[in-house]
């Protein structure tokens, strides 16, 4: 079954629907992970540009088959939510991100541990509580962090590695709750389920939902799996939601939403935190958020697992589509793999159409005339002016540092991009007032390469540029 409709408890602008043959790709995908992951049901959604635009679903006989408003359990993508409400904290100045846990959550025993290293998965906790096995098993055995925790939490050195922590992500709900004076479930409501109208997704499920299974590896039947409340450890993987909703959730985190995170700190989080482990290149980790390689494609997002279920989360800012996948078996199909396709299927099939080009609205004169060629030593540069008064630095051959620069209040910018990311670009003048170069970082950008008399460090030799050696 396919729908172009969206949730009717979640509102979207009117999607651009797709073309016929991108929607029978996209429910042949889906079809073909349900037989081929031998699921009870299965069900994806796509959206693009702020809609969800396609939604499918497929199930067993006698199963009802899903839609983009059918819950399923999520598992881990709960913890990008987390993520969100602590980047909330420290945004409005109530932490900072290299603080100790100590500092706000005292008595936990992990020592100097750093909310960023908890975010991030580089504590060097231990992934899981002490036995028994805490997702098939009531959250009320494990009452408090210390039987979260147990009596050696600490695995590795906080900030060498990268360590899945279901433990951390444990600790960060606990923060939130500490330092906002309530309970982790109400302040996600109120500050992120809400204000983006996700009103599908809860800690507890309602109908319609997905119940949970388990597949026999070597025979099609099938056993209930439990449900169970995860307590404390909620904020590491209790949520249920829709592929609706994960939509939704997907574009704040692409694109931010001033009523829960600007769009600098989403940026933030998706940015790797962390080195990979050795010999995966393909992914990384950034604060709260997993991120990916496929076909070229730089995706962002996050995967779930707990019994009965499996989730994946996948998008791309640079193709405007993010793509959900929810499925209620314990093994068996790969939802992030599937959810990486979907988006693929769109944004190869119907890439993005760029907006028309606009000519700014005004420019200052004095902006316009640092534009153009620029060089730092012999490497050509050129310097463009974008929107909002902003700049763009880049080679003029090859790969180079290449960086956008936001304007500030007194004539400089701050890079945004990769090398000069946070550096400061700034015009130095002659002592006439005229410009004299560019001042990135401590690097030094003229208008001639070692021109005579130009403020090159090191200085020029007198004798200028020459033949042959």
């Amino acid at each position: 079954m396919t729908t172009s409709s969206t949730s009717p408890s979640a509102p979207f602008p009117a999607p651009v629907p797709l073309l016929p043959g991108t929607e029978r790709a996209l429910l042949h995908r889906v079809a073909r992970a349900q037989s081929e992951g031998r699921t009870p049901s299965l069900v994806g959604a796509v959206a693009r540009d702020g809609a969800v635009v396609w939604s499918g679903g497929r199930a067993a006989e006698g199963t009802p088959v899903p839609d983009a408003d059918t819950q399923y359990r999520i598992g881990s993508i709960t913890k990008p939510f987390t993520g969100v409400l602590v980047m909330r904290l420290r945004d409005e100045g109530l932490l900072d991100l290299a603080d100790p846990l100590e500092k706000h959550l005292p008595g936990t025993g992990v020592g100097e541990v750093t909310v960023a290293q908890l975010l991030a998965h580089s504590s060097g906790l231990a992934a899981e509580s002490p036995a028994p096995w805490w997702e098939r098993t009531p959250g009320t055995l494990r009452p408090g962090l210390g039987d979260v925790l147990g009596d050696a939490p600490v695995l590795h050195p906080a900030g060498r590695r990268f360590h899945y922590s279901n433990t951390g992500y444990t600790l960060l709900g606990s923060l939130v709750a500490a330092v906002r004076g309530t309970s982790w479930e109400d302040v996600l409501r109120a500050e992120i389920l809400e204000p983006l109208g996700l009103l599908r997704t809860g800690v507890r499920p309602s109908a319609p939902h997905a119940e949970g299974w388990a597949v026999h590896p070597w025979a099609d039947v099938l056993l209930p799996e439990p449900a169970q409340d995860l307590g404390i450890m909620a904020p590491a993987g209790q949520l249920w939601s829709t592929v609706g909703d994960l939509c939704r959730f997907a574009l704040f985190l692409a694109e931010g939403d001033d009523r829960v995170l600007r769009a600098e700190t989403v940026r933030e989080m998706r940015a790797p935190a962390v080195p990979a482990p050795e010999g995966e290149w393909d992914g990384a980790y950034g604060l709260g958020l997993q991120i990916e390689r496929v076909a070229g494609r730089t995706l962002v997002g996050h995967g779930g697992s707990l019994p009965g279920f499996l989730a994946g989360l996948r998008f791309s800012v640079v193709d405007g589509v993010a793509a959900a996948v929810l499925t209620n078996a314990t093994s068996g199909p790969q939802p992030g793999a599937v959810a990486a396709d979907l988006l693929g299927i769109v944004a190869d099939t119907e890439p993005r159409i760029p907006a028309p080009w606009q000519p700014l609205p005004a420019v200052d004169q004095e902006l316009l005339a640092l534009t153009g060629p620029w060089y730092w030593g012999t490497y050509a540069y050129g310097l463009a002016v974008v929107a909002d008064g902003g700049v763009e630095l880049r080679p003029l051959r090859g790969k180079g540092r290449a960086a956008r620069f936001r304007a500030e209040p007194g004539g400089t910018w701050t890079g945004l991009d990769d090398y000069f990311t946070g550096e400061t670009l700034r015009v130095v003048r002659a002592p006439d007032g005229r410009v004299s170069h560019l001042d990135v970082g401590s690097f030094v950008f003229t208008r001639e390469p070692y021109e005579q008399g130009d403020a090159v460090p090191g200085g020029v030799d007198a004798d200028g540029w020459r033949g042959q050696p």
